[in-house]
């Protein structure tokens, strides 16, 4: 245990990716090539060696705070940096043609830069032991995907999306903001496990304390795409290139979550009673809008927007269901955390697919595009309907056991209410993913349909990606177990 307050040993990872941030950026100034292969390569081997190093802090035992509490090492952080790197190195390898077939990084490899400097901000806010490193991770990682959105400055679409996320993400990162400045009134800490301090003794302002929560949750929630602060997402979804779009979609989603679990649970667990009701209308909101939304849509990637906020709604029922006297908090925490790694992993089929049916010249996003792609590449349709299937929670896909444990983390504390609303909602959500499955095998195709190729890299990682859908559905015991383990490990609620 290292308690040394300059200790920058724990801080490893982050020093070690600005750094390999900074040299891909300088790699790709003095690289000739238009495809930036160089940089790709680098990239992806960097990320690789994040996750390395990440893998070998959890396994030796690395744990303590640094920098005057302000930064954070635990088993929950080595464990979502690993799941962070892994993502973003998939990503990078779906979107790899798709970068290069548009000229995103013909003029500059800032695209690979970005998505590092992105992962660096994910990085800050899974480790953060204060209010001051939760904004500066949030600021970080929120400013390079502003960039990323914008990249292809020819693109009316994206400038437009660029533009809302934007906008939007500064008033949310000055709504949370706002909310850490009440906060920091009410108890005179930014540390989060100071502040839980003041809050159990009984000293805090009540008032201003409260208040902060409201202004806290309602920031939280826009970075987590929860209705109804999720305007900017059906947007930025759509109007991205698809490769941003995955990287917006997957692996900010863990570093969000971890913040959340690092405000309410770490440092706010106190007032729990204050922000539960916050979090049941923000579940019940996301389930309702998101599923019923998405019925109507005929873009793809919109569709999938939708689908995420309905998603998050469960993410925030297992939250709630933590709230409890009965000794279960680390089973409902762990459930949600298990439904946000399925979701991730979903999400990267999902996204991964779009990316391999988009060719140049050609945009695979709307429903209508998936028609009779059964007929072209049967694997890349089983694929797509094993994606559709667990998101729509159907046996025995990983989906299915998600929803299942945040159902059982709510019956267990007597929400039944909330399980069945979130019940019928999944019910609801189970038509448009079977209606992308229906297209896929049963319509026929509009025009004339070119063979599908990519590379055998591409093809790997995806079939791994979703064969892993299967094996967590059928066996989930093990994952679970360790999302309930590092909640346990890292996490004060008691």
């Amino acid at each position: 245990m290292m308690q040394n307050q300059y200790h920058f040993a724990l801080a490893t990872p982050e020093i070690l990716l600005l750094i390999l941030a900074c040299a891909a950026l300088l790699l790709d100034a003095f690289s000739k090539s238009e495809s930036r292969r160089a940089t790709f390569v680098f990239s992806i081997l960097a990320v690789l060696a994040l996750a390395l190093v990440s893998l070998w802090q959890w396994n030796t035992g690395v744990q303590g705070n640094s920098f005057g509490g302000l930064y954070v090492a635990d088993s929950l952080s080595h464990f979502l940096k690993l799941l962070s790197c892994i993502t973003v190195a998939a990503t990078l390898i779906y979107g790899r043609e798709y970068v290069e077939a548009r000229g995103m990084v013909s003029n500059g490899g800032e695209f690979y830069s970005l998505t590092l400097l992105t992962l660096l901000g994910q990085f800050v806010m899974i480790s953060a032991g204060s209010m001051l490193t939760v904004y500066l991770g949030v600021e970080l990682m929120s400013f390079a995907l502003y960039a990323l959105v914008a990249l292809r400055r020819d693109d009316v679409q994206a400038t437009e999306a660029a533009m809302k996320y934007f906008v939007l993400g500064a008033l949310a990162s000055g709504v949370l903001l706002y909310g850490m400045s009440m906060i920091y009134g009410a108890t005179g800490q930014l540390n989060l496990r100071l502040i839980a301090q003041v809050i159990g003794s009984g000293n805090a302002e009540r008032l201003p304390l409260v208040f902060g929560v409201v202004f806290i949750v309602a920031g939280l929630a826009f970075k987590l795409a929860a209705a109804p602060f999720h305007m900017w997402t059906p947007d930025v979804y759509q109007g991205a290139p698809t490769s941003v779009t995955l990287i917006v979609a997957a692996a900010p989603k863990l570093a969000s979550f971890a913040i959340t679990l690092r405000l309410l649970i770490e440092g706010l667990h106190g007032i729990a009673l204050d922000w539960q009701p916050m979090l049941m209308i923000l579940a019940v909101l996301s389930l309702a809008i998101g599923n019923l939304t998405a019925i109507v849509q005929t873009n793809f990637k919109r569709m999938l927007a939708y689908s995420t906020i309905g998603q998050m709604g469960f993410v925030f029922l297992g939250l709630l269901s933590g709230v409890s006297e009965t000794g279960t908090e680390a089973m409902a925490y762990g459930a949600s955390l298990f439904y946000v790694i399925i979701y991730v992993l979903t999400t990267l089929v999902t996204f991964g697919l779009i990316l391999l049916l988009s060719r140049r010249g050609f945009e695979c996003d709307q429903i209508s595009d998936l028609k009779g792609l059964n007929r072209r590449n049967p694997l890349l349709a089983g694929m797509l309907m094993l994606a559709m299937f667990s998101l729509a929670g159907i046996p025995p896909l990983a989906g299915f056991y998600a929803k299942l444990a945040v159902l059982q983390a709510l019956v267990g504390t007597g929400h039944v209410t909330m399980a069945v609303v979130a019940v019928l909602f999944s019910l609801v959500g189970a038509f448009y993913y079977l209606r992308v499955v229906k297209a896929a095998y049963f319509d026929e195709p509009e025009g004339e349909q070119p063979p599908l190729s990519h590379g055998i890299v591409t093809s790997g990682v995806m079939s791994v990606n979703s064969l892993l859908i299967i094996l967590l559905g059928v066996l989930p015991g093990g994952l679970m177990a360790l999302c309930v383990s590092v909640i346990e490990s890292s996490l004060r609620f008691q």
